[in-house]
């Protein structure tokens, strides 16, 4: 096993990708994320994470934590994306630190990662040189560890982790739902990083925040297991109690979430055998429902031609499957995805390609237009 990179923080990462948003805008609400991050550095959380293409969200960090807290009291994590949506050529590829180290203002990042490395960007990645720049960076005190961020295959993983031996941490897809899925095979990959002695940090620990508001059958488990926990904590707890899980990052919204994160995260205690049963039965009851995979991570709308709010039309999608009220559903969607319908779409093909998740989107959206239109 690697040396330990984190022993001075508690196990919940606070992931600035889903700020508060001031209601009616895209703004990003300084002054709520302010009262979040001291909530989570009072209860001895330390490790923050950001990237270049979460919208806002770099900014943020300078303004609610790197401009108001000493530079050695807390870990940052950022990200450099080789994807083509975030960069046009090698030169811009590795010109973003520079970019993310003056929206941030933090002089150096704790954590550096490779972003979002899946089938359809690692050659850029190699083809850029990324491996050895981070190597470069790492020499020049820019960043004090790097590692990657994975949305692929096992295979895929055994590969990158037999190439790249230095790697020193890697951010994997885990929750409950996932952890058999035969698409995302959290389980099989966390297995890898183990053997090869990689420290893991979990991202979607909540899958978008769907595991917070599961379907009712589910919800009827959990809440008859502990009365008193919520279901996002049933989640958390699962993958913060897997042994080689550095760190788990949950993207709070709102300081109602950073508190109950806290509630069980400040003093966290591993599941027990009669609560990994209880997961078992939510698992088992959650696979009677057929909804879009989607994490909202938006990825897939920046590079829309025609601007179709993609995660939140398939957010209604969603809402349908689960309760059934076909008329709500067709209000919400007349609204909530703003004006690009689903009918929008031309069938380009660049939300699939850059899709974590490896959604059907094209065919997905074909039957919102079905369904909802």
């Amino acid at each position: 096993m690697k040396t330990a990179l984190i022993e001075d923080s508690i196990k919940l990462g606070f992931g600035l990708m889903r700020l508060p948003r001031i209601s009616g805008t895209e703004n990003i609400d300084i002054e709520q994320s302010k009262k979040m991050v001291d909530a989570y550095i009072n209860a001895g959380g330390r490790y923050f994470d950001t990237a270049l293409i979460y919208e806002g969200s770099e900014v943020a960090a300078k303004a609610i934590l790197c401009d108001r807290y000493p530079r050695e009291s807390y870990y940052l994590a950022d990200k450099l994306n080789a994807s083509s949506f975030a960069c046009k050529n090698e030169a811009e590829a590795k010109n973003e630190i520079y970019v993310s180290l003056e929206r941030t203002g933090a002089g150096y990042f704790d954590f550096y990662l490779l972003h979002g490395i899946d089938e359809g960007n690692h050659d850029t990645f190699n083809r850029y040189g990324i491996w050895e720049y981070m190597k470069q960076l790492k020499a020049e005190g820019l960043i004090r560890h790097y590692g990657f961020s994975f949305h692929s295959s096992p295979e895929r993983l055994e590969q990158l982790l037999n190439d790249h031996p230095d790697a020193e941490f890697v951010q994997l897809q885990i929750n409950y739902t996932d952890w058999d899925d035969p698409i995302i095979c959290s389980r099989k990959c966390y297995e890898i990083a183990t053997r090869h002695g990689v420290p893991v940090i979990v991202m979607e620990p909540v899958k978008g925040g769907k595991l917070a508001n599961p379907p009712q059958s589910v919800r009827d488990i959990l809440l008859h297991a502990n009365p008193q926990a919520s279901p996002a904590s049933w989640a958390i707890r699962f993958v913060a109690s897997l042994p080689n899980v550095m760190m788990v990052l949950s993207g709070m919204s709102t300081l109602e979430q950073m508190e109950d994160n806290l509630s069980f995260m400040r003093h966290f205690q591993p599941l027990n055998v009669e609560e990994q049963q209880v997961i078992e039965q939510a698992v088992s009851a959650s696979k009677h429902f057929d909804n879009i995979a989607c994490t909202a991570c938006h990825y897939c709308t920046p590079g829309c031609p025609m601007g179709i709010h993609i995660p939140e039309i398939f957010a209604v999608m969603n809402a349908y499957k689960m309760y059934g009220n076909l008329q709500e559903a067709r209000n919400d969607y007349g609204w909530r995805p703003g004006g690009a319908k689903a009918s929008s779409c031309i069938q380009c093909g660049q939300c699939e390609e850059m899709c974590p998740q490896h959604l059907p989107i094209i065919r997905l959206l074909e039957d919102v237009v079905k369904t909802l239109e």
